[in-house]
């Protein structure tokens, strides 16, 4: 029997298991582009906007970020931060938490299909393996004697499925994995970001503080009491 007899007795379900395939294949170059684009170094223009801050300011700082608009989610994050720097260290620290949430979900958009994939696949072989196998005993309560021939329809849809489901889960899990690993990378730079950019902020609240004005008041006049109670 030919692999293409093969492919032609194995029944629907390799047919799933192929769209279902081309479904894994496709999600994972597409996550491999996006990441690919998504882990441009940002550690350039972190360090540009650590020295414009010192110098110049949050403001300027954030003019900067805007300017390069870097695609990854540290810079993000950072644009988060220093958007919301002028209300304190505590309100850039929320905000960047926020922007980090947001820039998870594109990071990890995908990897649970490719999850579930790992995890469907080889109960779909495993159900074309069903049905292969009751296809052959089917030809034994037909036949008292059956031939090879007969009886290689049912194993050929088994054992074709149970393979097909394997690979399909292998290969997902895998991307998956990979891809987890690469959006890991990715996203520790953008949490060490929100966690650096408050110690930016610090040193120039404390010298806005020194800077600003002292107001003095006036010395209250001294009062004193006669023996009588009458102020003098």
């Amino acid at each position: 029997m030919s692999p293409l007899d093969l492919l032609r007795a194995a029944g629907p379900l390799l047919w799933v298991l192929l769209a279902l395939s081309l479904y894994v294949v496709y999600l994972t170059v597409m996550r491999i582009l996006a990441l690919r684009r998504l882990g441009q170094d940002a550690g350039a223009l972190i360090e540009r906007a650590r020295a414009i801050t010192a110098e110049s300011g949050p403001a300027a700082a954030l003019a900067e970020v805007d300017r390069a608009a870097h695609p990854a989610p540290a810079a993000q994050v950072l644009r988060a931060g220093l958007h919301r720097a002028d209300r304190g260290p505590d309100a850039a620290v929320s905000a960047m938490q926020s922007a980090l949430l947001a820039e998870d979900s594109r990071l990890y958009a995908g990897l649970s299909a490719l999850s579930t994939a790992a995890q469907v696949a080889p109960l779909l072989g495993l159900l074309g393996t069903v049905i292969g196998m009751v296809r052959s005993f089917l030809v034994f309560s037909q036949t008292s004697a059956p031939t090879p021939a007969q009886l290689a329809t049912g194993i050929s849809e088994a054992l074709v499925n149970t393979a097909a489901g394997l690979v399909v889960a292998i290969v997902a899990y895998v991307a998956r994995n990979a891809l987890r690993a690469r959006a890991d990378r990715i996203a520790t730079q953008a949490e060490r970001v929100r966690e650096d950019l408050p110690g930016w902020l610090t040193p120039r609240l404390g010298a806005a503080q020194l800077a600003s004005p002292v107001v003095t008041l006036p010395p209250r006049p001294e009062v004193s009491l006669s023996f009588d109670g009458a102020r003098r």
